[in-house]
């Protein structure tokens, strides 16, 4: 077998297929070094991709990077959908890969696998892997793009995904306009989903390529309540229909009310509530009916 030594090129003369470029974003605050060094050690070993990586310093000024690790120092951290998308404006590569500095791949083709399903149909925006815990805890719900998420749910296209850990095609990424930047934390994925499907994308999930990221709760960011709240009314502001986008933020009112218990954590999310209500959401480009019922036959009725 001839062996590979330049991209599309054999020492016999010979043209092999070309490896698909990966541009891989990871965002940090510089807070987990320990993590950090993991994710990128194990990123860089990654095998059968022509892999770019750039890491963003979200109000942190990257140093003692491996060699591979191109950087972009913001002064200010402005927030996670915002840092991704300057990620993705530095970044090379036909797919984007973005990933939370606090993963790590456990194998050399996490990336090449779920690269290779975007050869197979040019309509798939998003391929997202399985998350687990390095630890064995249990497995969140929101990773999991599945009504029934035993064993991690089952593959195939989906309508929502996991924001953590995902590629996403850049032409379609680009084409809706990436990340809702200003949403700052939560909810940008289920935003960036709905305008994809709207736009008549696929969004596939692959449970078999297994990512290790820990299992932590969103609420353990002391913004979690105000920005879970602003962010739904500014999703359904953005995204939903009339009178579909009140029955969402209704119906997500009602389950806020149920869950939580607590009368403080409930104040600070009816404050966020009202902010979103009250504030600019950004541009309105409600979806089809069509799309509506897409998700619906989905089991992802736009309204919860």
């Amino acid at each position: 077998m001839p062996t590979q030594t330049l991209r599309g090129q054999t020492t016999a003369g010979a043209t092999m297929p070309a490896l698909t470029t990966v541009g891989a974003v990871v965002l940090s605050m510089g807070d987990r070094p320990t993590e950090l060094a993991k994710a990128l050690d194990t990123l860089l070993a990654q095998e059968g991709v022509d892999l770019d990586v750039v890491l963003v310093g979200n109000g942190w000024e990257p140093r003692g990077l491996p060699d591979g690790v191109r950087t972009v120092h913001l002064p200010e951290n402005v927030g996670i959908p915002e840092g991704r998308n300057v990620g993705a404006r530095e970044v090379r590569g036909e797919i984007l890969f973005f990933y939370d500095d606090d993963a790590f791949l456990p194998t050399t083709d996490v990336l090449a696998r779920l690269a290779a399903e975007y050869a197979l149909d040019d309509r798939v925006a998003v391929v997202q892997p399985r998350g687990c815990d390095p630890d064995g805890r249990p497995t969140p719900r929101r990773w999991v793009p599945r009504l029934r998420a035993e064993q991690g749910g089952a593959g195939g296209e989906v309508v929502v995904f996991w924001e953590g850990v995902c590629t996403i095609r850049r032409a379609a990424f680009e084409s809706v306009g990436g990340w809702p930047g200003h949403f700052w934390y939560g909810h940008e994925g289920i935003d960036l989903a709905f305008r994809l499907v709207d736009a008549g994308w696929r969004l596939l999930y692959r449970p078999d390529v297994v990512v290790n990221h820990p299992a932590t709760q969103p609420t353990r960011h002391a913004v979690y309540y105000r920005m879970n709240a602003r962010n739904r009314v500014w999703v359904a502001k953005r995204n939903l229909p009339h009178p579909v986008a009140e029955v969402y933020v209704g119906v997500w009112s009602a389950i806020t009310v149920a869950r939580v218990r607590d009368r403080e954590k409930l104040g600070v999310w009816f404050h966020g509530l009202r902010e979103g209500v009250r504030t600019d959401a950004g541009p309105r480009r409600p979806m089809s009916w069509r799309t509506a019922w897409r998700l619906t036959r989905a089991g992802r009725p736009p309204v919860v």
